[in-house]
Formats: structure tokens, C-alpha cells, sequence
């Protein structure tokens, strides 16, 4: 058994670490309330563009945008012959497996498109990314550590516009993201989405049939102009969702870990308590026996 000096250090080093375990936990939550509202106040505008968007769709207007641009088919799936990748995830740890989910996700979808035969370019927002690919010998095309948790829509111009205009130009067929998706504080999972092309909306059937609702609008100015204003904000819109839907994730992660690194503290302060009260009674009475026998010892 140890000697109530050690336990006593032990105790006094698992209550510190607590505090600042529980500090943590306190301030993610507190950010996690602003990144949330972040996340909500985003998703309205992309369902609005996403609306519109689809209510002007039509298959000979596809055909002037570049955006729009899918790629064709071969024997081992799609034909996207060069394609990036953007992985977001935090400049910091202490948030359990988040980053870890993340980079395995990029891997994954890595692999899966170097299998067909597509040649994937790497972009990076984030340390823990950064660090992790760096140290495996991958060729990273472009790297951000400077986003932080408080990702801004300008930010998201950034990222966006210069893939956007190398899609445009033919010099990328694909570009996909993967970031973690903000369902709960509890609920983050890494998810890949194709932001570029611009998917097609689903076209509405009615008896089997495509067909659009019967709403009848008169656009000023025409469709064409209105679709090549919307295209590249909904591209944006995504990035940017992905930014703040990552950025609220990471700190529910954190305050999961650290929640969970605090009830661990406490259960192993109260297992090195009873250690402690156990090992000092021990002395206690192995001092009084040794007061009573040298008593005894004095009398004799």
C-alpha cells in the first residue's frame, strides 16, 4: 500500500486536473450554444437557395452553366479524372476521437477514388489535418490553420472561389468535402459531400411522370441570369456550412471528452480517498501499538 504522503500528492494532482477538466467542459458548453446558433441561423438561407434553384432548373439551362458540368461514365464508376478533396478539422485536440473520425473519413474517400483511377488533390483546414498528413509523406495541395472556431463567410469565399473557378475552367471534374456534421452536441458524424458539381435536383413525379409544381412566375431578369448569380452563392453556402457545422461539432466533442475526463477524476479521487483514509488508519494504529508497547516495555 502507498504511504499517505503519496496519496495526499496524488489526491492534490487529480483534484488540479479536475479543474481544469471541468473548467473545459464550461467553456465548451458556452461556446457550443454560439456555434449552434451559427449552424441553425445557416441552414434556413440553404434551403431557400436550394429552392430556387431547383424551381429554375431545366435541362437546356444546365447545358451554359459550367457548375453544372457533370462528369461522364466509365467501367470502374464515374468519369472524374482529377478531383480535390477538402478536409476540415480542429487547430486543437482534447476533443476525444473527432479529428481521428475526420481523417479517417478522408482516407476512406482517398482510396476510394485513387481506385478509380482518379487523381485527388488534398486541401487542409485545420492543425490536427495538417500535422496528421505531413507526417504520413501526403502531398498537400493548400493548407488553412488560420480559420479557427469562429469561421466567418468570408472565410468561405476564400475556399471556394479558387476551386470553383479550376472546376469551371475544366481543371477539376470533382470536388468533394468532408467535415462533421452537426446533428446534436452527441451526435457529430464525419460526412463526404460533393459540393461541385452542382447536383440536379430530383425532378418531382406525379403518376410516374416528371413533372414541376404548377406555380406560374414571372422572372426579371430572365432564369439564365438568376441561376449564374445562385450557383456560386449556393457553393459558397455549402462551404461555408461545413465551416460552422465542424466548428460546433469540435466543441461538442470537447465538452463531451472533458465532461467525461471529470467524472473519471471524481470516481478516481473517491477510490484514492478511501486508499488514503485506509492507509492512515493503518498508521494510526500501528503507532498506538507501538506507544503501548513501549509502555508495557517501561513497566516490565
Amino acid at each position: 500500500m502507498a504511504k499517505p504522503r503519496e496519496l495526499r500528492r496524488r489526491i492534490r494532482s487529480v483534484q488540479n486536473t479536475r479543474k481544469i477538466t471541468k473548467t473545459m467542459e464550461l467553456v465548451s458548453t458556452s461556446k457550443l450554444k454560439r456555434a449552434q446558433d451559427r449552424v441553425v441561423g445557416a441552414r434556413p438561407y440553404a434551403q431557400a437557395l436550394a429552392e430556387v434553384i431547383e424551381e429554375l432548373y431545366a435541362p437546356e439551362l444546365a447545358e451554359r452553366f459550367p457548375l453544372l458540368r457533370q462528369p461522364g461514365k466509365t467501367a470502374r464508376g464515374p468519369g472524374v479524372r482529377r478531383a480535390a478533396l477538402l478536409l476540415i478539422t480542429s487547430n486543437r485536440g482534447l476533443c476525444g476521437a473527432f479529428n481521428s473520425n475526420l481523417i479517417r473519413e478522408a482516407r476512406r474517400r482517398l482510396e476510394e477514388m485513387e481506385a478509380q483511377d482518379t487523381r485527388t488533390e488534398l486541401h487542409l483546414v485545420g492543425k490536427k489535418g495538417v500535422s496528421y498528413f505531413k507526417f504520413t509523406k501526403r502531398t498537400i495541395a493548400s493548407q488553412r490553420v488560420d480559420i479557427g472556431d469562429k469561421p466567418t463567410l468570408e472565410h468561405a469565399v476564400e475556399l471556394a472561389t479558387p476551386l470553383m473557378e479550376r472546376f469551371a475552367k475544366g481543371g477539376l471534374d470533382a470536388v468533394d468535402i468532408v467535415f462533421a456534421k452537426f446533428n446534436s452536441a452527441v451526435s457529430t458524424p464525419p460526412t463526404t459531400l460533393r459540393v461541385l458539381p452542382v447536383t440536379p435536383p430530383a425532378q418531382r413525379r406525379s403518376g410516374g411522370r416528371a413533372s414541376k409544381a404548377a406555380v406560374n412566375y414571372i422572372l426579371q431578369p430572365s432564369a439564365e441570369e438568376i441561376l449564374r448569380e445562385l450557383l456560386p452563392l449556393s457553393v459558397t453556402n455549402q462551404f461555408y456550412r461545413a465551416l460552422v457545422e465542424t466548428a460546433a461539432a469540435e466543441h461538442g466533442a470537447r465538452r463531451t471528452a472533458m465532461k467525461n475526463a471529470t467524472d473519471a477524476g471524481s470516481d478516481m479521487l473517491t477510490i484514492l480517498q478511501r486508499t488514503f483514509n485506509r492507509a492512515r488508519q493503518a498508521q494510526i494504529t500501528q503507532e498506538l501499538a507501538e506507544i503501548v508497547g513501549g509502555a508495557e516495555a517501561l513497566k516490565g
